[in-house]
C-alpha cells in the first residue's frame, strides 16, 4: 500500500508519440511512453506531490520541446539528461478497433545513455518515497546499466523507497525470451510492488492461471502483486490480503494506449486500500481508452 507519498520518481524513456488523428494518413505529434505516461497522469491526480522525471534527451529542437512539455505539466526536469550526441526515440500508432500495434525508430535514443551519465539515476532516486520503472526502462539498457541500475534500486530500497515496477514484457526490445524474462525476474526481485498483465505473462512465461503469475512473483519477494488481466478482473495479492476486483466496463473504447500506464498511475496516486487502489487505477484507465492517445486531457477527475 501506498499512503502518502511525497515523492515519486518515474525512469525510463519519453518518445515522440505520433497518433492518428481521424483524419486518414494524418498523424499528430507529442511525447509518451509508458513509465512518462504513468509521471504525466500521477502529477494531473497529485499536483501537490513532487513527480520527477529520469531519462536523457537530445539538445535538438524537438528535446527542447519535450522537456518544455514536462515541465509545462508539472513533472520535475531536474534529472532529465541532455546529450549532444543523441536525440529522442520516435514510434507511430496503428490502430484498428481500438486496439493498438506500433512501429518504433529508437536507434539513437539518449535514454539507452542514462546509467552512463555519472550520478544522475542515483541522484534522482535519492530521497524518493516511490521509485516507478518499468520492462522498457532496463530493455533500453546494456547489461552494464542494467547491472547499475539494480545496485541503484537496492541503495534506494535500503534507505525506505518503495520500488513498483510494471514488467511490460516487449519482446522486440530483447535478443530473446529467455534473456527479456531472466532480466525482468532478476528486477522483480528488487521490487515491492509489481503490476504483471496475465496475457504477456502466460505468453512469455507459460503460466498456467493468475495464480501462478502471483506466486512466481511472491516467490522473488514481491509483497504487493496486482495482476491485471485486460478488461477482466484484476487479482491482487497484498501482504495477507488477497482477492480480485472487477472493473467497469468502458462505454465505448476508442484507443487502448495507456491503459496500463494510467492505471498504475491511479494505483501509485491515490491514498487508501489496495482495493481503493485498484479502483481509482480501473476508473482512470477506463476513461483514458476512451480517448485518443496515450495522454489524454481530461481524464484525471479533479476533486
Amino acid at each position: 500500500m501506498i499512503t502518502k507519498a511525497k515523492r515519486i520518481v518515474s525512469i525510463g524513456e519519453c518518445m515522440v508519440e505520433m497518433a492518428p488523428t481521424g483524419t486518414p494518413d494524418h498523424f499528430g505529434a507529442s511525447f509518451a511512453g509508458d513509465t512518462f505516461n504513468t509521471a504525466w497522469y500521477l502529477a494531473e491526480l497529485q499536483p501537490s506531490w513532487d513527480v520527477d522525471y529520469v531519462t536523457c534527451i537530445g539538445t535538438d529542437t524537438m528535446s527542447d520541446k519535450m522537456a518544455d512539455f514536462t515541465q509545462a505539466a508539472g513533472i520535475g526536469t531536474e534529472h532529465i539528461g541532455r546529450l549532444t550526441t543523441h536525440t529522442m526515440g520516435l514510434y507511430m500508432i496503428h490502430l484498428e478497433d481500438g486496439e493498438r500495434s506500433f512501429a518504433y525508430w529508437r536507434g539513437q535514443a539518449a535514454a539507452r545513455e542514462m546509467m552512463r551519465q555519472d550520478g544522475l539515476v542515483a541522484g534522482a532516486v535519492a530521497g524518493a518515497n516511490v521509485v516507478y520503472l518499468s520492462g522498457i526502462s532496463i530493455a533500453i539498457l546494456d547489461d552494464a546499466g542494467r547491472a547499475a541500475l539494480r545496485e541503484t534500486l537496492i541503495t534506494a530500497r535500503e534507505s525506505g523507497a518503495t520500488i513498483a515496477f510494471d514488467p511490460n514484457l516487449r519482446l522486440r526490445l530483447w535478443p530473446d525470451v529467455a534473456t527479456m524474462c531472466t532480466a525482468v525476474m532478476d528486477f522483480a526481485s528488487v521490487s515491492d510492488i509489481v503490476f504483471p498483465s496475465h496475457d504477456e505473462e502466460a505468453l512469455f512465461f507459460g503460466d498456467a492461471d493468475i495464480a501462478a503469475t502471483q506466486a512466481r512473483y511472491q516467490g522473488a519477494g514481491c509483497t504487493t502483486i496486482i495482476v491485471k488481466n485486460g478488461g477482466g478482473e484484476i487479482s491482487y495479492l497484498a501482504g495477507d490480503e488477497s482477492g480480485s476486483f472487477a472493473p467497469q466496463m468502458a462505454d465505448k473504447v476508442r484507443d487502448t494506449t495507456a491503459a496500463g500506464d494510467s492505471f498504475n498511475a491511479g494505483f501509485l496516486g491515490t491514498e487508501g486500500s489496495v482495493k481503493d487502489q485498484i479502483a481509482a487505477g480501473c476508473a482512470l484507465a477506463g476513461r483514458v481508452i476512451q480517448g485518443a492517445g496515450a495522454l489524454v486531457e481530461g481524464a484525471v477527475e479533479k476533486v
